[in-house]
């Protein structure tokens, strides 16, 4: 995935989770933020952050906030919409571990949820749900970094999905960090997350760590490893 227009700006602040306060070239800029995490040990005044304008010339912000320079890590993607991206063309680009897709269904209903992809191979119907990995602590990736009621929903589903049988299912972390291969619960912040991800692979749910190489331009996948146990 590759984004156009890319500018260079200095964080000054978040006074809320959709706006940014940036300086650009010495002027102070307000910018849309494409996460509604809490991103706290990445958004720092003084770091480095990288905006997209948008082409949307009545939108109140020009820019949207999608990433930001941290240190050892280089370069992390924060933009909240771009892991779908990314796991879609890697869905369609036959690297990814569902051999022989012959279908491919983003934002699928299923009980009462849109699980993020539904896909077909050949007699084979399964359900991904992906989740974006922007939080790094000691080089390990951890999700949530906020409580997230909505990925425990989604956790359950595939978890009832892939023991009712007729679908099996996966879910897809894409780490938005450089270097990075592995994802765990962060109990700390939600340990109903880290339950609700032990019992969805105790009923058969896949889980992927998909890395990225991140650039302020691009987030493009890399190696998978695939984890079957906590």
């Amino acid at each position: 995935m590759k984004y156009s227009n890319i500018t260079a700006a200095t964080f000054i602040s978040r006074p809320n989770r959709f706006v940014a306060i940036v300086e650009i070239d010495g002027e102070r800029e307000e910018v849309h933020v494409k996460n509604t995490g809490r991103c706290e040990e990445l958004l720092i005044p003084g770091v480095t952050v990288y905006l997209v304008k948008s082409d949307n010339e009545s939108r109140k912000t020009k820019y949207d906030l999608v990433a930001v320079e941290r240190g050892e890590y280089g370069v992390i993607n924060i933009d909240s919409q771009a892991p779908n991206s990314v796991v879609k063309e890697w869905l369609e680009s036959g690297n990814s571990p569902f051999e022989g897709i012959t279908y491919i269904k983003p934002e699928y209903s299923y009980g009462g949820s849109r699980i993020d992809f539904y896909i077909e191979q050949c007699d084979v119907k399964t359900l991904i749900e992906v989740k974006g990995c922007t939080l790094v602590k000691n080089g390990l990736g951890f999700f949530p970094d906020a409580p997230t009621d909505r990925g425990v929903k989604h956790l359950h589903e595939l978890r009832d999905a892939a023991l009712e049988g007729e679908h099996k299912a996966a879910l897809v972390f894409l780490i938005q960090v450089n270097n990075i291969n592995y994802v765990f619960p962060n109990k700390e912040t939600q340990p109903e997350f880290a339950e609700a991800l032990k019992e969805a692979i105790k009923a058969g749910v896949k889980v992927i760590f998909l890395a990225s190489n991140v650039e302020p331009q691009t987030l493009e996948y890399s190696d998978y490893i695939m984890r079957q146990h906590l």
